[in-house]
C-alpha cells in the first residue's frame, strides 16, 4: 500500500493522518507541546518543540505502517505566527503566535499611517494576529534579534526546513502575513519600503501543490522509510480545512465552530471587501478565499459549561435545548467574551446576557449561548450581501449536536451538511499531496472519493421566520453594550 501523511501543526498539538492511495484515512496520531504565556497578552511556542513532536507523530505512523510505502508528507499549520532564523538557520527566539495580542500599538501605527494602502495591497486591516505587526514589534522592542535574523518564516515552514533544508513558504501562508500583494501573489515591495523591511529576510514563495524538496536521509533512516519522499508546503490551516471539507467551488461555504468560529467562502477571483472580511490566496491554484471570524465560538460554550454546569458533558448540557423555542424566550447572548473580530474589529467589547427573567432555566441559557454563537457567524455571512443558492458544510463542535445543526439551518436559511470524517487541515494537506502525486486527476475527483457527507439539515419555514425577528434584536446588542 502506498500512502501519504498530512500534518496539521496546531496551537496545542500536531496531528498526523495517513491517507492510502484509494482515499481512505488509515491511521492518525497526535502529540502536544507547551504554550508559553510569560505575560498577559503574550503567547509563544518553541519551534523545536514543534519539530520534536512532529517526529514523534511520523515515527508512530511509519512504525504502524511498516512494510507500506510512504510517498509524501504534506504540511498545514497555524497561520500568522512568526519564526525568526539566524544565519545558521536556528530559531533566534520563541515564535510569537497568532493569538498573541502584544502588537496593538504596531497595528494602530499601521492603520493610522497606511490604512488605505495596506487594505488595497493585502485585502485586510492590520490586526494583532497578523505577522506584519509582530515583525514591527520585534524591530522596536528586540532590535538585536531582528538584526540577527537571516530569514523569517511561518510555523509549518519551519518543519519544511527541518525536513528538506529549504526555507520557504506557500502562497496561502504568505497571504496571512499581511506582507503579500494578494492580487499579484508576491511579496509587496511597497509595504517593505513603507515600513523599512528587508526583502532578503522574506522566504521564497511556492504554490501549495509544488514539491519543495525531499525528506532528508537522516529522518528517513530514523523513520525506517526508503525511496523518494516528497515534501509539500500544503498551506495554512483554514484553506486546508476548507479543502478537507470539500470546499472547492463557489457552490458551498464552510462554517467551522472550534474555539473560534469561521465563515469561509471560496472565491474564484480577488474581491475587495475593504477589510470587512479577510481575503487570502487559497491553497487551490489560481483561487482565493474570504472569511469572517468570531473570536469566541466554541470557547463561549466551553466557558459557559465550565462556569455554570461543570458536572455536565456537552451532550448533557445541550440535551434540553430542543425543548426551548427559537429565541430562548427573549434571552440573548452576545459571545464577545474576549472581544470580537468580524464585523466589529473590537478587542475591548465584552459579552453579555440580555433579557433574563424568572422563567429561564439552564436549558434557556444553553440555547441562548449556541444561538448567540450562530448569530455571530451570521454576522460574517451577512457581509456578503449574497443570498445565492449554495449549501454550507458545518464542521467542529457545532456539527456534533443535531439540535445545533438544525438551528444553523434555520438561522442561515440554508441546507447544512455534516461530514462522516472530520480531519480538518491534515486531510486537506493529504488531498494536496494525493493530487500532486497524480493519484487523482483533479481536486474535484479527490474530494468525491475522500470527503464523505453524513447528514443534511434543511431550514424549517416557521423557525426561519422566527429567527429573522430574533436576529434583528441580536444585531442591536453590540451598539448598545458598546456605549455602556
Amino acid at each position: 500500500m502506498e500512502y501519504v501523511i498530512g500534518l496539521d501543526l496546531g496551537t496545542g498539538s500536531i496531528k498526523g493522518i495517513a491517507l492510502s492511495r484509494d482515499g481512505e484515512v488509515v491511521l492518525k496520531h497526535s502529540e502536544s507541546y507547551p504554550l508559553y504565556n510569560s505575560r498577559e497578552g503574550y503567547s509563544e511556542q518553541d519551534p523545536e518543540d514543534w519539530y520534536n513532536a512532529s517526529v514523534k507523530v511520523l515515527e508512530k505512523i511509519t512504525k504502524d505502517l511498516e512494510g507500506h510505502d510512504l510517498r509524501a508528507i504534506s504540511i498545514s499549520g497555524q497561520m500568522h505566527s512568526l519564526v525568526l532564523l539566524d544565519k545558521e538557520n536556528n530559531p533566534i527566539r520563541r515564535s510569537i503566535l497568532w493569538n498573541d495580542t502584544r502588537t496593538t500599538k504596531q497595528c494602530q501605527y499601521i492603520m493610522d499611517n497606511f490604512a488605505d494602502k495596506i487594505i488595497q495591497i493585502t485585502g485586510n486591516k492590520s490586526l494583532e494576529g497578523f505577522t506584519l505587526p509582530k515583525v514591527l514589534w520585534i524591530k522596536e522592542n528586540e532590535p538585536e534579534n531582528w538584526n540577527k535574523t537571516k530569514k523569517f518564516c511561518l510555523p509549518k515552514d519551519y518543519l519544511v526546513f527541518k525536513y528538506t533544508g529549504n526555507i520557504c513558504t506557500d502562497i496561502s501562508d504568505a497571504a496571512g502575513t499581511q506582507m503579500l500583494d494578494v492580487k499579484e501573489g508576491k511579496w509587496s515591495e511597497e509595504i517593505a519600503n513603507l515600513l523599512n523591511l528587508d526583502l532578503e529576510k522574506y522566504p521564497k514563495i511556492y504554490n501549495s501543490t509544488e514539491c519543495v524538496g525531499e525528506l532528508n536521509d537522516e529522518l528517513k533512516e530514523k523513520l525506517n522509510v526508503k525511496g523518494s519522499i516528497k515534501i509539500f508546503p500544503a498551506g495554512s490551516d483554514n484553506p486546508c480545512s476548507a479543502l478537507g471539507s470539500g470546499i472547492i467551488n463557489k457552490n458551498r461555504d464552510l462554517l467551522s465552530i472550534g474555539t473560534s468560529g469561521v465563515y469561509l467562502k471560496y472565491e474564484e477571483e480577488y474581491k475587495n471587501y475593504h477589510g470587512r472580511l479577510h481575503m487570502f490566496n487559497n491553497v487551490l491554484p489560481s483561487s482565493y478565499y474570504s472569511m469572517g471570524v468570531t473570536l469566541s465560538a466554541g470557547d463561549s460554550l466551553t466557558w459557559f459549561r465550565d462556569t455554570f454546569a461543570k458536572d455536565k458533558s456537552f451532550d448533557e448540557l445541550l440535551s434540553g435545548v430542543s425543548n426551548v423555542k427559537e429565541g430562548a424566550n427573549g434571552l440573548l447572548f452576545a459571545p464577545y467574551i474576549v472581544g470580537e473580530r468580524t464585523p466589529y474589529t473590537d478587542s475591548k467589547i465584552r459579552g453579555t446576557f440580555i433579557g433574563i427573567d424568572k422563567s429561564h432555566d439552564l436549558n434557556h441559557f444553553a440555547r441562548a449561548v449556541i444561538e448567540g454563537i450562530t448569530f455571530s457567524l451570521k454576522d460574517c455571512f451577512s457581509i456578503y450581501e449574497d443570498d445565492s443558492d449554495r449549501d454550507i458544510i458545518s464542521v467542529g463542535g457545532g456539527a456534533k449536536s443535531k439540535d445545533w445543526l438544525q438551528i444553523q439551518a434555520n438561522v442561515f436559511n440554508k441546507k447544512i451538511i455534516s461530514l462522516k470524517i472530520e480531519e480538518g487541515p491534515s486531510l486537506g494537506a493529504t488531498i494536496i499531496a494525493a493530487v500532486s502525486l497524480n493519484w487523482f486527476e483533479s481536486f474535484e475527483d479527490a474530494v468525491k472519493v475522500i470527503v464523505k457527507e453524513k447528514e443534511c439539515y434543511y431550514p424549517k419555514e416557521e423557525a426561519v421566520e422566527a429567527y429573522k425577528e430574533v436576529y434583528s434584536r441580536y444585531r442591536r446588542v453590540y451598539g448598545n453594550i458598546k456605549n455602556i
